[in-house]
C-alpha cells in the first residue's frame, strides 16, 4: 500500500499521562515537520499541561477535547498518536483506523485474542497502517545485534532471551512526589486483576525482528508459569500508609512470570517479567545465541562474542559499536541527544512519522502489533492451565512466509538500510 506523500504531518495526540507528556515534550513538540493539531485527555488539567509544553516549544495552539472521537472526526488529521492507558489502546486504535488515520499506539498487551484479530481485520479492511511504538526495537544494542544477524555473523540463530526486569514498586506503583502518592497508575489495577506476561514487548519486539517473525518465521506455541505473588504485599506492609487506596488490596499478578515460545524455524524464546521484587538494576536481558556467536546482556552492559575469540570475554560492547554499529545509530551518535531513553523514543517516533510522510506501511506493522499484544491473553491462558502450552495464532493467515516486499527505509527493521538522505532531525 502507498498513500499520498506529505511534507508536514498533522497529528492528533491522545493521552497526556506520564508517558504521553514525556513523549510530547521530548519528541513530537520538537519535530519541525509535525504539527500537533489536537491534544486530548480525559482530564482538563492534563490538557492544560500539554498546551504549556507546546507553547514553550513555540508551536501553534492546537484544538483540545476530552473526547478522542472529536480528534478522529477531523478530516485534516493525518495520523493519531495513542498514549492513553492500556485499557483503551485497542478501542481507540480500531476507531482511528476506521477513520482512515495512520495510527501509532504505545506498548501494551490485549485483554483477549479477539482484540488482536479485530486489529488485523480492521487494518486489512481499511488499509490504515497501525504501528506499536516499541522503542526498544531501536535500541543501539538491539539494532547492532540485528545487523550482525542479518550479515550472518552469529551463524544460525537458535535461542533468544529477553524481559522486563525493573523494580517498579516505588518507581511506578507507589510513586510519590512531595509526600503525595500518585494513585492513578493503571498498572496497579492490572496487577490486582490479571496474572500474565503483562509487559513483553520491550524485548519480544527486537527478538521478533531478529528471528523474522511474520516474515519467514512465526511463533507456534507458548508456555507461561507464574510464581506466587508476595512482593507487593510485603512492600505495602513496610512502606505504605493505611490511607493509600491499595493498602488492603490483593494482587493476582505473580512476582516472576516466565514464558517460553517456540517458533516455526525451530528457535526458542524465553521472556521474563520481574517488576515487584527488589533487584539491584534494570535490565532487558537481551540475548541472541547462534552457532557462530552471541550477544548477552547483563545489567547495563553486554558482551558480544564471535567464534574464535579469546575466553573469557566480558563487557566489550563499546569495541563492537566501533566496528559493527547499525548505520542509524552511527548517525545518531554524531548529533545532540534527542528524546528519552538514550534516543530510542526519538527514533521510534521518527520511524512512524517518516512512514506517514512517505505514504508507506510502518516498520512495525499491524501483524507485529497484534502478535506482540497477544502474549498477554496467551500467557494468562497458559498460566491458568498450570503452564500447559497454548497455540499462538497466525495473524497473517498464512502470509508469514509469502509476505509483500519489505518497505525499505532508514528505520526498516526487517533489513539493514542506510538512507543518509533522510535526516534524523528534519529541517522542515
Amino acid at each position: 500500500m502507498r498513500r499520498e506523500q506529505k511534507q508536514i504531518v498533522r497529528v492528533g495526540y491522545i493521552g497526556l499521562g506520564r508517558r504521553g507528556t514525556s513523549m510530547l515534550k521530548r519528541c513530537f513538540a520538537e519535530m519541525k515537520d509535525v504539527e500537533i493539531v489536537w491534544i486530548c485527555d480525559l482530564k482538563p488539567e492534563k490538557i492544560k499541561e500539554g498546551l504549556q509544553i507546546l507553547a514553550e516549544a513555540g508551536r501553534p495552539v492546537p484544538k483540545t477535547s476530552v473526547d478522542y472521537r472529536d480528534v478522529l472526526a477531523d478530516a485534516s488529521v493525518d495520523a493519531v498518536l495513542i498514549m492513553s492507558g492500556w485499557d483503551s489502546h485497542v478501542q481507540i486504535s480500531l476507531d482511528s483506523m476506521r477513520a482512515g488515520k495512520y495510527t501509532a499506539v504505545e506498548v501494551g498487551v490485549a485483554y483477549d485474542l479477539s482484540e488482536c484479530y479485530a486489529l488485523v481485520d480492521t487494518y486489512e479492511a481499511t488499509g490504515s497502517p497501525l504501528m506499536m511504538l516499541e522503542n526498544c526495537c531501536y535500541g543501539r544494542r538491539e539494532m547492532m545485534a540485528l545487523k550482525m544477524v542479518k550479515e550472518g555473523m552469529f551463524g544460525e540463530i537458535v535461542h533468544c532471551d529477553g524481559g522486563y526486569l525493573h523494580y517498579l514498586n516505588e518507581l511506578d506503583l507507589f510513586f510519590s512526589k512531595d509526600g503525595v502518592y500518585d494513585t492513578a497508575h493503571y498498572r496497579a489495577y492490572e496487577y490486582q486483576n490479571r496474572n500474565c506476561e503483562q509487559y513483553p514487548t520491550h524485548e519480544l519486539g527486537p527478538i521478533s525482528k531478529v528471528l523474522g517473525i511474520n516474515r519467514g518465521n512465526r511463533m507456534m506455541t507458548l508456555s507461561s508459569t507464574a510464581s506466587k505473588s508476595r512482593g507487593l504485599r510485603a512492600y505495602i506492609k513496610e512502606q505504605v500508609t493505611p490511607e493509600h487506596p491499595l493498602y488492603d488490596k490483593a494482587f493476582r499478578q505473580g512476582d516472576i512470570i516466565t514464558t517460553v515460545i517456540t517458533c516455526a524455524g525451530g528457535e526458542t524464546i524465553r521472556l521474563t517479567l520481574d517488576t515487584t521484587l527488589p533487584r539491584p538494576y534494570y535490565s532487558r536481558n537481551f540475548t541472541v545465541r547462534g552457532t557462530k556467536g552471541c550477544c548477552i546482556e547483563e545489567g547495563h552492559a553486554a558482551t558480544f562474542y564471535l567464534e574464535g575469540m579469546k575466553e573469557p570475554t566480558f563487557n566489550n560492547e563499546a569495541e563492537f559499536f566501533e566496528k559493527y554499529d547499525h548505520p542509524l545509530h552511527a548517525q545518531y551518535a554524531k548529533i545532540e541527544a534527542l528524546g528519552g531513553h538514550g534516543g530510542i523514543d526519538w527514533l521510534v517516533s521518527r520511524a512512524f512519522i517518516e512512514s506517514v510522510k512517505a505514504g508507506t506501511d510502518t516498520p512495525i506493522d499491524a501483524y507485529d502489533t497484534a502478535a506482540w499484544m497477544a502474549i498477554g491473553p496467551l500467557s494468562e491462558a497458559s498460566i491458568n492451565k498450570g503452564g500447559a502450552p497454548v497455540d499462538v495464532p497466525d495473524f497473517t493467515r498464512g502470509k508469514w512466509f509469502r509476505r509483500e516486499p519489505v518497505v525499505k527505509g532508514k528505520y526498516c527493521l526487517d533489513e539493514v538500510c542506510d538512507c543518509p538522505e533522510i535526516t534524523i532531525v528534519p529541517n522542515a
